[in-house]
């Protein structure tokens, strides 16, 4: 047993020292490193979540259908948990633990592991990272949890997530919200186009107020992107300069935001630049193109 900690403490510097960040492979190493006698029952009234799950709203549909997957066939992985003075804390598997306990569930299949609070902390960020639809706020806390405990700048960060700088920056910079108005991109009342223009704003109080406009009146993104460049005009005096007339800059936003990279429509052409081999493999997973 000693022989695999030791096993397992190498897997865990391993994958925060390799150049891309996997949870997966991970996971699959300490699978993989268990006997079947590591595999305990354990009772799920006996587990406490995980005090760093960045994850604070989880979709329960998904749950559901979770749930009803392990009511038929049981939990096919089993979650890593670590002894606690009073039961087990969660580290690996939070919604297998919650659908478990709607599908009315005593116990679920376990692997015990010796983890320090500081790699509690890091593997509850990557599997959310990597295998959840974390609202904005909560993947701009992911990203800051990691940056704080890797000590990496966010440069290192994109490369490691195989993302571009500006996806990193503009999702960290949603941060800078007020609390209250985090709380609604939390609550999906407000979308990540329009909390990455409210971050523009520097006055909190204008941005409660426009955040709470774009709720009560269903402002759209452009909505709110006039009005963040009214009122950085306010603020500065700048060069004027004709702007140019591009009926596909809307597009280009959006595609932006949903790509991570930089896009130009125009002239019947579609670009969409990368930064490396990483970057161009998560693209195209996200245009669903698959390269054989």
């Amino acid at each position: 047993m000693e022989q695999k900690n030791k096993a397992l403490g190498r897997g865990l510097e391993q994958l925060f020292a390799s150049e891309v960040l996997d949870f997966d492979s991970f996971e699959s190493n300490i699978l993989d490193s268990a006997d079947q006698d590591d595999i305990k029952q354990i009772k799920l009234d006996e587990i406490r979540s995980n005090p760093y799950q960045p994850r604070k709203v989880f979709n329960d549909e998904a749950i559901k259908e979770l749930a009803e997957s392990i009511k038929n066939y049981g939990v096919f992985q089993p979650i890593i948990v670590k002894k606690s003075i009073k039961g087990y804390d969660l580290i690996a598997g939070e919604r297998r633990v919650r659908a478990s306990k709607m599908a009315g569930m005593e116990t679920i299949p376990a692997i015990i592991r010796d983890f320090s609070d500081d790699m509690m902390r890091e593997i509850a960020l990557l599997e959310n990272l990597q295998r959840e639809n974390l609202t904005a706020i909560e993947l701009a806390w992911a990203y800051k949890g990691i940056i704080d405990s890797l000590h990496i700048t966010q440069d290192e960060l994109a490369n490691k997530l195989g993302k571009s700088r500006s996806n990193i920056t503009n999702v960290l910079g949603l941060l800078r919200l007020p609390s209250s108005v985090q709380d609604m991109v939390l609550e999906g009342k407000l979308s990540m186009g329009h909390a990455r223009e409210l971050s523009k704003l520097e006055d909190k109080d204008q941005i409660v107020k426009y955040a709470k406009e774009i709720v009560d009146s269903g402002l759209s993104v452009r909505d709110v992107e006039k009005l963040s460049s009214e009122s950085a005009a306010k603020r500065i005096n700048p060069i004027k300069r004709e702007k140019k007339d591009n009926q596909y800059d809307y597009i280009e936003r959006e595609l932006r935001e949903i790509l991570g990279t930089k896009v130009k429509v125009g002239n019947k052409k579609l670009e969409i630049g990368f930064e490396n081999s990483n970057d161009l493999d998560r693209i195209l997973e996200i245009m669903n193109i698959k390269i054989n």
